[in-house]
């Protein structure tokens, strides 16, 4: 049983050229944010990559930060970093999985990121996912993303033809068409 709970980590990958990372955090409890900036920065400078930090009011504003990073900025990768922790209300629920869906469907578009948002029941247990000593959750999350980067830097030369029917620049059709004259 030992086994199953045993944990692989990747060597950091080897990138040529160089990497800049955005930082995005939410510093709501600002001493695990400190934590977490710490061992991303750590990760990154290990890398070799260059690493800003930007500050978001919560963790739902970091995909859109990130958005617009992305569209508004020249960043290779991004780190996403803060701690939701469980209270009182449905309202826990809401952030980590809406904050979790954002990264996710930035992430399938193809941006690069690492999610190092917490989503714990207590502090006790933040203050262990964020210590760099310790689990390392924003040095993780910076690793994560180093090697996002490193596929589509390997992958950016080797694209395969469209689907039949496709072009490279076809939108994704979920349901109906784009003009939305057509019910879903």
């Amino acid at each position: 049983m030992a086994a199953l709970t045993e944990h692989t980590t990747l060597p950091l990958p080897v990138l040529d050229g160089s990497v800049r990372l955005l930082i995005v955090v939410a510093p709501y409890y600002r001493a695990i944010a400190d934590d977490l900036i710490a061992g991303a920065r750590a990760v990154a400078d290990k890398a070799g990559a260059v690493a800003d930090v930007v500050e978001v009011p919560g963790a739902l504003e970091i995909p859109p930060a990130i958005g617009m990073a992305g569209r508004l900025a020249n960043y290779d990768g991004y780190v996403a970093l803060g701690c939701v922790i469980r209270g009182e209300t449905t309202h826990y629920d809401t952030v980590c999985n809406d904050s979790s869906r954002g990264l996710t469907l930035l992430g399938l578009q193809g941006y690069c990121i690492g999610n190092g948002i917490l989503t714990v029941e207590t502090m006790d247990q933040a203050v262990v996912r964020a210590d760099p000593a310790s689990q390392d959750k924003g040095g993780g999350a910076a690793a994560a993303a180093l090697h996002l980067i490193a596929l589509q830097r390997r992958w950016a030369g080797s694209r395969r033809t469209a689907a039949p029917g496709l072009t490279d620049r076809d939108p994704v059709r979920l349901a109906g068409t784009l003009d939305g004259s057509s019910p879903a």
